[in-house]
C-alpha cells in the first residue's frame, strides 16, 4: 500500500513514527545506556534479524531502532508464533508490548495475498487495555512496526469522538487496541465484527480487574470465538487474576520473567523520612536539582492538582495528570513531559500503566503506596530498557509501619535519597 493513500480509507493506516519510544534496546534515548547491566538481559543476544520477520515487518523494527531481543521477547514470540495460549509475568519496561505484537503481525501477513493488501479487513486480532494512555501507545506501537505492511487498526478509548472509531470498525480493519468500556458501546451500536478473530490480547491484566472492568471483559469475551489464541500479560499477576485468567484460557503456557509481582531489577529503590507537612518544600528542592523528566504519584485527584499547583507557584515546571482532566489535557501533559516543557507529572496512579516516556530518572511517591501491586506499577515507570531508574518514597511518621510491610513483602532493600 502507498502510504499517501491513506487518507481514503476511514481505518487508521500505519504510517512512519519519527520519534523513538524507550521500550526496546535502542540507543535513541535520552537517557545514557547504564554502565552495568543485568546479565540476564545482556546474555540473550538475539537481534530481531534473527527472527526471521518479513523484511516488511522487519524494517519497521530497524526504523525504530530495534536491535537485540530482550528476555521476555525471545521468550514470548516462539509461543505467540506456535499459537497457544499463554499466562506471561512480566517486568514492567522489558518490551513485552514487541512481544506480542511483531509475531501477531507476522501472522497476519502471511495470510493476507498480495491482492488483499490494502483493502477492508476482518478484525483478527483484539488488544484490551485498562487506559486509553496504554491503548494510544500501543496502538502507535503497532503503527511504527509494521508501517510498510498494509495492514490497518484502530485505538477505541473514552474521552475521543466515537464517530471516527465507529466508521473504522464499520470499514474493517486488521487489530483493534480498545478498553472495554468504549469497546461495549460500539458493540452495542453493531459496529463491530469479531466472527473471524483469531487473537485475543489482555494486557495489564490485574489492573483492567482492579478497576472494575472484569464484568465488561466477561461480556466481550461471550461474544467472540472460542476456537482463537488468548495471551495474558501483566507486570503483576496475583492469584485472583491467575485464577481467571485460567478460566479464559486453554492449557496456556505460563512465563514469569524476572521476579514474580515484583520490580524491574534496574530500579535504585530509596526512602526520604520527611514529615507530611515538609513534604513538598523537600520535592520542590528535589526537582530544582533534577533534569527531569520525573512522575510524581499522589494518592487522589485532588492530590495532584494541589501539588502541581504548589510545585508551580515555587517556579517548578509542573502538571498534573488525573481521569478527571479531558483527553486533550491528558495528551498534553505527557507531551509536555517529554518535549521538556515540564519537569515534572504528577499523577495519580492512572499514570501507572501504559506510559512510556523515555529517560524518565525518578519516579516519587508522594506517599507510601497502599499495595505492592501499585509499587510495582508505579516505579516500573523507571528503568526500563535496561536503563537504571531510581523510585524514592517519601514516609511520614506515621507512615513507617506501612513502608517496612511493604519493603518486607517486596523483598527489596532501600537506602536513603542523595542529599
Amino acid at each position: 500500500m502507498n502510504p499517501d493513500t491513506s487518507s481514503t480509507n476511514p481505518a487508521r493506516r500505519f504510517r512512519r513514527h519519527t520519534r523513538r519510544y524507550s521500550s526496546s534496546t535502542s540507543g535513541n534515548t535520552r537517557a545514557s545506556r547504564p554502565a552495568s547491566i543485568p546479565d540476564d538481559l545482556e546474555t540473550h543476544g538475539s537481534t530481531f534479524d534473527s527472527f526471521g520477520f518479513p523484511q516488511a515487518l522487519l524494517r519497521g523494527v530497524n526504523e525504530r531502532g530495534f536491535k537485540t531481543a530482550t528476555p521476555i521477547q525471545v521468550d514470548v514470540i516462539p509461543i505467540v508464533r506456535e499459537g497457544v495460549d499463554l499466562i506471561a509475568c512480566a517486568e514492567t519496561g522489558t518490551g513485552k508490548t514487541a512481544a506480542f505484537v511483531l509475531p501477531i503481525l507476522e501472522r497476519l501477513l502471511a495470510k493476507r495475498t498480495p491482492a488483499q493488501i490494502g483493502e477492508a479487513a476482518r478484525t483478527a486480532v483484539l488488544i484490551l487495555t485498562p487506559t486509553r494512555e496504554l491503548a494510544v501507545q500501543i496502538e502507535d506501537d503497532i503503527q511504527g512496526f509494521a508501517y510498510h505492511t498494509g495492514l490497518s487498526s484502530v485505538a477505541v478509548y473514552g474521552g475521543a469522538p466515537s464517530d471516527p472509531q465507529e466508521r473504522a470498525l464499520r470499514a474493517g480493519v486488521d487489530l483493534v487496541v480498545a478498553t472495554p468500556g468504549r469497546l461495549m458501546d460500539h458493540m452495542r451500536m453493531g459496529a463491530t465484527d469479531f466472527s473471524g478473530l483469531d487473537v485475543l490480547v489482555l494486557d495489564e491484566a490485574d489492573r483492567m480487574m482492579d478497576m472494575g472492568f472484569w464484568p465488561d471483559i466477561t461480556r466481550i469475551l461471550s461474544e467472540l470465538p472460542t476456537t482463537r489464541q488468548t495471551l495474558l500479560f501483566s507486570a503483576t499477576i496475583p492469584n485472583e487474576v491467575m485464577a481467571r485468567a485460567r478460566a479464559i484460557t486453554r492449557n496456556a503456557r505460563k512465563i514469569e520473567n524476572g521476579a514474580r509481582n515484583g520490580p524491574a531489577r534496574t530500579i535504585d529503590h530509596k526512602a526520604a523520612m520527611v514529615p507530611g507537612s515538609e513534604k513538598t518544600a523537600w520535592l520542590a528542592r528535589f526537582l530544582r536539582h533534577e533534569q527531569g523528566p520525573v512522575l510524581v504519584f499522589v494518592r487522589t485527584k485532588v492530590g495532584a492538582d494541589r501539588l502541581a499547583s504548589r510545585l508551580v507557584a515555587q517556579g517548578i515546571r509542573t502538571t498534573a495528570l488525573h481521569a478527571d482532566r479531558t483527553q486533550q489535557q491528558r495528551s498534553a501533559a505527557v507531551a509536555g513531559l517529554r518535549s521538556g516543557r515540564f519537569t515534572a507529572l504528577v499523577a495519580t496512579d492512572l499514570a501507572a500503566r501504559g506510559l512510556d516516556i523515555e529517560g524518565i530518572s525518578h519516579v516519587i511517591n508522594y506517599e507510601v503506596p497502599s499495595t505492592r501491586e501499585a509499587y510495582v506499577h508505579r516505579v516500573g515507570r523507571t528503568g526500563r530498557a535496561r536503563l537504571n531508574g531510581t523510585a524514592v518514597t517519601l514516609v511520614a511518621p506515621e507512615e513507617r509501619r506501612a513502608l517496612n510491610a511493604l519493603v518486607h513483602e517486596l523483598g527489596i532493600s532501600i537506602g536513603e535519597p542523595a542529599a
